[in-house]
C-alpha cells in the first residue's frame, strides 16, 4: 500500500505556471474529490481542463490542466496526477492544502524518485542523475548526467555483472549438483583468467569513472608560490574579473581567495593562497599555513614562479613541498622575458596570455573530446563501489593462486557481484538461482 503523496513539481516562487505533483494508490480518488471532474475511471494517459474547488466551502480555489498518467505507464509506476495551476504561491498552496484535506500527505525530499526506484522504473544509477541534472553548472555536466538517467551509464556494468555471473554460477552448480557430470568444471586457471578479464574492465571503468567526475564536479585548483610573483593576477585573469586584490607590495594576499572559472567544460574551483615564505608577521604565518593546508586538499597545484629571476630558496622550498601534488609548474611575466626554455610553460598574468596553462591544465587533467560524450559512472559512490569490486576480485585471484578450495574463492567472488549490484541498487532483489537455471539445464 503506497500512501497518496503530493508536492509543488516546480520552484515554490511566483511564476506564470505551478505543476503540483500527486501519486499513490489513492491518487485519483483523492483529485477527484476536489475537481471538478471524476478521474476514477481513467485507464489511459489523459488531459483535462476544469478548477480545483474546495467543496466543503463551495468555493473555487483555481482553473487548471490536469494531466493523468495510469500506472505503470507514470514516473513513479503508480496512478499519478500533475494539476497545472497558475504560478501564485497562494493558489499552489491552497490546491495542497485541500488535497492533504482529502487524504493525501506532503511528499518527503526525493520520494517521487524513491518511489520510482521501487517500482522498477529506473535503476539508482538514473536515480542519481536525476539530482545530477538539476544541479548541473555547465552543459557538459548536464549532458553527462543525461546519458546517465537515459540509462546508457548502466548498460556499462552489463559485461562486468554477466561475466561474475557466469563464473558464479559455474561454482555453484559445481558444488550444488556434483552429479551432474555434463555440466563444465570451474577450475583454478579459469578463475583466474576471468578475473583478470573482469579487473581490466573495472580498471576502464573507474578511469572514465574520475575523468567524467572532474566533468561533473569538477577541480579544486591551488595557485601557490613565494609572494609577488603573480599568483592574484593569474587567479583575475583566469576568471576573468579583479576576485583578488593586486599590488607590488609582496604579501598582500594574507588568506586563501576562491573563484570559479569554466575552461572548456571543465569547472576549476580556484584558491589563491597567501604567498609561502619565512616571515615574522603573525597573520602573514597563519595565510602561509592555510596555502601548505591548500595543496594538501588540491587534486591540481599550478605553482608560480617568476620567469624573470633565478630561483631562490623561496621557491626551492615550495617546488619541494608540492613535489609529491599534481602539479603544473609556470613562469610568470612571459612579457617580460626574451630567452625562454623549451619545454617550460610561460604566462603573462599581467596581460591575461594565459593560454599555454589553459592547454596543459587540459592535458594533466587527461580530458579529450570523446571524455564528455561518453557515458561514465561518474560520482564518489560508483566510483568506491567499482574499487570495492575490484579488492574482491583480487582476492579471489589470489585465493586461486593458492589453491583454495572453489567453494571459498566464490565468497570474494559473490562480494564483488554485490559490490556491482550496489551500483545499481539491485543488491536487494537478486536472486542467484535465477542466474543458475538461466545458465544451466539442472534438473533436466
Amino acid at each position: 500500500m503506497f500512501e497518496t503523496i503530493v508536492a509543488l513539481a516546480t520552484p515554490p516562487m511566483k511564476s506564470a505556471l505551478a505543476i503540483i505533483r500527486v501519486s499513490g494508490d489513492d491518487c485519483f480518488a483523492i483529485v477527484s474529490k476536489c475537481f471538478s471532474k471524476d478521474i476514477t475511471e481513467i485507464k489511459e494517459r489523459t488531459l483535462l481542463v476544469g478548477y480545483i474547488e474546495d467543496k466543503n466551502r463551495n468555493q473555487k480555489i483555481d482553473e487548471v490542466v490536469v494531466a493523468v498518467y495510469k500506472g505503470p505507464k507514470s514516473f513513479t509506476g503508480e496512478d499519478l496526477v500533475e494539476i497545472i495551476c497558475h504560478g501564485s504561491m497562494l493558489i499552489s498552496q491552497q490546491i495542497m492544502d485541500v488535497l492533504i484535506a482529502n487524504g493525501a500527505r506532503l511528499a518527503t525530499n526525493g520520494e517521487y524518485s524513491s518511489r520510482a526506484f521501487i517500482h522498477q522504473k529506473i535503476d539508482l544509477i538514473q536515480a542519481e542523475a536525476i539530482n545530477d541534472i538539476i544541479n548541473s553548472s555547465t552543459k557538459e555536466s548536464k549532458d553527462l548526467s543525461m546519458l546517465s538517467l537515459t540509462g546508457k551509464t548502466s548498460q556499462l556494468l552489463i559485461p562486468v555483472k554477466t561475466r561474475l555471473a557466469d563464473i558464479i554460477s559455474l561454482i555453484e552448480v559445481n558444488i550444488d549438483y556434483p552429479e551432474y557430470e555434463d555440466i563444465e568444471q570451474a577450475n583454478k586457471q579459469q578463475v583466474i583468467t576471468i578475473c583478470e578479464e573482469i579487473i581490466e574492465m573495472i580498471n576502464k571503468l573507474v578511469d572514465e569513472g574520475e575523468k567524467a567526475r572532474i566533468i561533473k564536479d569538477g577541480i579544486k585548483v591551488a595557485i601557490v608560490g613565494k609572494p609577488n610573483v603573480g599568483k592574484s593576477s593569474l587567479l583575475n585573469a583566469l576568471v576573468g574579473e579583479e576576485k583578488a586584490i593586486v599590488t607590488d607590495i609582496a604579501g598582500t594576499t594574507r588568506d586563501v581567495v576562491e573563484g570559479e572559472v569554466n575552461l572548456g567544460g571543465v569547472v576549476l574551483h580556484l584558491l589563491d593562497t597567501a604567498g609561502i615564505r619565512d616571515s615574522s608577521d603573525v597573520v602573514e604565518n597563519i595565510g602561509v599555513d592555510r596555502a601548505k593546508k591548500a595543496v594538501d586538499e588540491a587534486e591540481l597545484v599550478i605553482v608560480v614562479l617568476d620567469g624573470t629571476k633565478e630561483l631562490d630558496s623561496e621557491d626551492e622550498k615550495i617546488l619541494k613541498l608540492t613535489e609529491k601534488s599534481n602539479r603544473i609548474i609556470i613562469y610568470n611575466k612571459a612579457d617580460k622575458i626574451t630567452d625562454k626554455n623549451d619545454g617550460n610553460i610561460y604566462v603573462s598574468a599581467l596581460t591575461q596570455d594565459i593560454t599555454p596553462l589553459i592547454k596543459e591544465i587540459h592535458r594533466v587533467v587527461g580530458l579529450d573530446e570523446q571524455t564528455f560524450k561518453q557515458p561514465a559512472l561518474a560520482n564518489t559512490r560508483q566510483i568506491g563501489l567499482l574499487k570495492q569490486a575490484k579488492n574482491s576480485l583480487l582476492k579471489a585471484k589470489e585465493d586461486s593462486s593458492n589453491d583454495l578450495p572453489v567453494d571459498l574463492v566464490s565468497i570474494n567472488l559473490m562480494d564483488a557481484y554485490y559490490a556491482v549490484l550496489d551500483i545499481l541498487g539491485e543488491r536487494n532483489k537478486a536472486d542467484l538461482s535465477k542466474e543458475i537455471f538461466s545458465r544451466f539445464c539442472v534438473g533436466k
